[in-house]
Order: structure tokens, then sequence, then C-alpha cells
């Protein structure tokens, strides 16, 4: 049996202050849950003050992105080494926007999800097509070849410290949001590739859903077969509602 994972990603979202204030609230409203594995993923600048306000709770921390380089002349970017050293356990990579306005290509995720895992980062991969190769019945196409480009050369060893986040392009941050069926179906076959690929490992895998998720629809996707969490967007932003996605029955 898989363990739920919720994760939040906040974007380019808070101060320092409002970061930390937010990080306190959740904790104490989710502090009484044990059958769910939880996460921020929050900008750089609030991941030191982040990492001692969760420092021995059931909230992890994640980092927004991360470069494949462990230091070097890269101006603006932040290593894992550094993410691992301020306390991170999570780091978000290959996210429709990062894709979509910094042209980060397979490649470069495949890059990012091989350094995480050698410096000991859980990557949460995020793939899923846009309403246009929806439309055209693309969607089992451009997911597989994004899961299987960004997995490639991965050990099967390593696979339990990944996530996957399918997060249909056209349901994030439009208020829209794919049916927990629709959801479910393209999560299964992603399991089924990973199965295909990587043996029974695959089971393991928590493969979340992501777009337009608030606490009236999380439930629909948690009942589902495949589905074993959520990355959510806006409802992260506030303490009250993601923690009610948290705490879904």
């Amino acid at each position: 049996m898989r363990r739920p994972f919720i994760a939040g990603n906040w974007k380019m979202h808070k101060t320092n202050q409002e970061a930390v204030e937010m990080a306190e609230e959740l904790v104490e409203l989710v502090k009484g849950v044990s059958e769910v594995d939880i996460a921020i993923c929050t900008p750089a600048t609030a991941l030191a003050p982040l990492a001692e306000v969760l420092a021995d709770t059931n909230v992890a921390l994640g980092a927004e992105n991360m470069h494949w380089e462990a230091e070097g002349a890269y101006t603006g970017e932040i290593s894992p080494v550094m993410l691992k050293d301020i306390g991170c356990e999570y780091v978000i990579i290959g996210h429709s926007e990062r894709r979509e306005y910094f042209n980060e290509s397979n490649e470069d995720v495949n890059k990012k999800v091989k350094s995480a895992l050698n410096y000991e980062l859980k990557p949460i991969i995020c793939v899923g097509e846009s309403l246009t190769q929806r439309e055209a019945d693309r969607t089992k196409e451009v997911v597989q070849e994004q899961v299987m480009a960004a997995l490639e050369g991965v050990a099967v060893d390593d696979l339990t410290a990944v996530t996957i986040a399918y997060e249909p392009l056209w349901a994030i941050g439009t208020g829209q949001s794919a049916t927990a069926e629709e959801a479910n179906q393209v999560i299964k076959y992603i399991r089924e590739l990973l199965t295909e690929k990587f043996g029974e490992v695959a089971e393991q895998l928590q493969i979340q859903y992501g777009g337009s998720v608030k606490p009236h629809n999380i439930s629909e996707f948690m009942a589902t077969s495949d589905i074993d969490g959520a990355l959510v967007g806006s409802a992260s932003l506030e303490a009250e509602s993601f923690a009610e996605i948290v705490k879904f029955e």
C-alpha cells in the first residue's frame, strides 16, 4: 500500500516573514497527521528560515528547482549541494512553467533528476500535456516521452526516491481540473510504463496529480486506484486550505 503524498508548490509567492508565518500555522494544523507524507516546496529565499521552522515536524521541505551541477559559473542558479545543506528533502524538477518560460528540455530534466538522486534529494518530476496535445489525442505519447526521458539512466534502486507528478498544462492555474477518472487513467498508464521499464518496484512509486487541486475535489482524486497524492499550487499558499487537502477523507 503506497502512502499518500501531498506537496505544495508555492511558486513565486511569499516574503520570508510570510513564509515563516504560514509554515508555523501549517505545522500546528497538521501535526496529528501520520498517514500522509507532507512537503512544501518554496522559493529559494525562504528555504533556510523554513528549514528551522520545519525541523522535527512531519512537514518536509522542498525546493522548486535546481541546477544539475554541484558548483560553478552559473550565475543565479542553485545547486543540489546547497539545497541538501539547507535541509531540503525534495526538489521539483521539470515543472511546465520551467519548460515553457525557461526553455527546459527533456535532457535538462534528466540531468537534474540524476543530479538530485546523486546528492540524496528526492525529485518530484512533473509531466503533462498541453490543451492542443490533449485535443489531438496525444496525451499518452507526450507523457511517455517526458517520463522515459526524465528517467533515462536512472538505476532501479533509485526509483523509490522518485515521485512523478502528472500535471496537464491546461489544468494548471486555470480553475479547470481533469476528472478523477481522466487523471487516474493517465497515472495508471505512467505506472504501466514504469513497470515495463523497471519492474515491480514501480508499484511502490508515488504518482501525484496536479492541476487546480482544491479542498473540495481532493477526495475524488484520492479515491482512485493509482493516484497517490497531489502537487498543489494556489491552494497550498493558505495554511488552512492546504491542511484540508492533507486531511482528505
